[in-house]
């Protein structure tokens, strides 16, 4: 199989060009990932000369227009959903509370649904709130030593009276790639809605969301390399059931019926510089003419998988078996995103600030995560540390995130 070709990725993002930020290793990006030059290109011409209101009649606003458009096309390819399945809002937590008020107004006493306690809040506490309405909430709950999801354990949760299950891709603070499409038939099982946060499984590939099978799908486009804005792919019957939640005279307008308050326009605008990055990504690296979406979205899976694989396993390999360090989630490589979280005999803050002295940046803290950490005896107010990489990370700065491991954890 090729290789990522990493100088042409790291050639793609300016703060990696940056001489202030040259000997620093950028281990953050769970919390947001540098920002690739389409998008910056595109945000940089919005806001300097198409913004103003779009829908006119003359060609300023025309291109204000085209230019908000351009994402959804190219967005649909990447999930493999229609371009009326894609909805765009301010983040992905208000997208999540916008569609939890539209579940609020049509379920209630004698329903029930399931969430987990491995979720970020956004996609635990929305649904949770149902609650008031009547609703049952009942919890899928990890194992207290590793934090991991068995889906064995959710069988005795689903029942007819189910109507939505909640849950992660991936764990932000786990970082175990849950088994979706098993756990989307389970709820299918009982025509249950199967609602997934995918914000910490897609800086490492977008996925076919229908293949997948999930009626809903959403990200946060800023951990994606791209702007501030939250993007959800839903399925189109289920859209069309649930009542309008943005203004009455865009009821018919599906896109905008789960967006109460309108999205940034230059950030929309600048969706589309993702998506010209992932298909150039992909390009650079297939040796096929014309290819498929479907092509495309394997070759990068592919080998964002194996170089990311690549980094997290020495990095796992200088924690698991040190002592005083716990280490969330696997042990290995094998099922899981370069995302790693762990507790040592030090107050997590203490690490990180230490890890900065070797100008490594981490970050501290439950992450929105604050359920899991409590199921698995962690202190949410004193939470983990977190070293989260990407596919334009090198083996060089796992190199010295280990040498500052050792000398901080020693």
């Amino acid at each position: 199989m090729t290789a990522l070709d990493l100088d042409w990725v790291r050639a793609r993002f300016p703060a990696l060009q940056d001489p202030d930020l040259a000997d620093w290793v950028h281990a953050q990006n769970a919390g947001g990932s540098w920002m690739v030059d389409r998008v910056a290109d595109r945000l940089d011409h919005f806001q300097r000369f198409t913004r103003i209101q779009g829908g006119t009649h003359f060609p300023a606003g025309a291109a204000q227009q085209a230019a908000m458009d351009a994402a959804a096309p190219g967005l649909a390819r990447w999930l493999g959903v229609g371009e009326d399945e894609v909805h765009v809002g301010p983040s992905t937590s208000a997208l999540t509370y916008a569609l939890g008020r539209a579940f609020a107004q049509v379920l209630g006493p004698g329903d029930a649904v399931v969430v987990t306690d491995q979720d970020h809040e956004a996609n635990s506490g929305a649904w949770r709130r149902l609650a008031d309405t009547g609703v049952e909430v009942r919890e899928w709950q990890v194992d207290p030593d590793t934090g991991r999801l068995d889906p064995a354990h959710l069988d005795p949760l689903l029942d007819d009276d189910v109507a939505l299950v909640a849950f992660p891709h991936v764990s932000n603070v786990v970082g175990e790639v849950n088994p979706v499409a098993d756990v989307v038939a389970r709820a299918h099982a009982v025509d249950a809605v199967a609602i997934v946060d995918g914000v910490a499984a897609a800086p490492h590939g977008l996925p076919d969301v229908g293949a997948l099978g999930a009626d809903v799908w959403l990200f946060s486009a800023y951990k994606v390399y791209g702007p501030h804005q939250g993007v959800m792919a839903m399925r189109r019957g289920l859209a069309d059931r649930l009542p309008n939640q943005g203004h009455f005279f865009n009821a018919d307008q599906v896109t905008k019926r789960f967006v109460p308050a309108g999205p940034d326009h230059a950030q929309v605008a600048a969706l589309a510089g993702m998506v010209d990055y992932l298909d150039a990504l992909a390009d650079h690296h297939l040796t096929v003419d014309e290819p498929t979406a479907a092509t495309r979205r394997i070759v990068l899976q592919d080998l964002l998988s194996a170089h990311e694989s690549a980094l997290v396993t020495p990095l796992m390999d200088a924690l698991v078996e040190r002592p005083g360090v716990r280490v969330l989630g696997p042990t290995t490589a094998v099922g899981k995103v370069p995302v790693v979280s762990f507790v040592a005999d030090r107050p997590a803050a203490d690490v990180a600030a230490d890890l900065a002295t070797h100008h490594v940046m981490a970050s501290s803290g439950h992450f929105y995560a604050w359920r899991v950490l409590e199921a698995t005896e962690i202190d949410p107010d004193t939470g983990v540390v977190r070293l989260s990489l990407v596919h334009y990370n090198t083996p060089d700065e796992v190199d010295r995130i280990v040498t500052a491991l050792d000398a901080v954890l020693s």
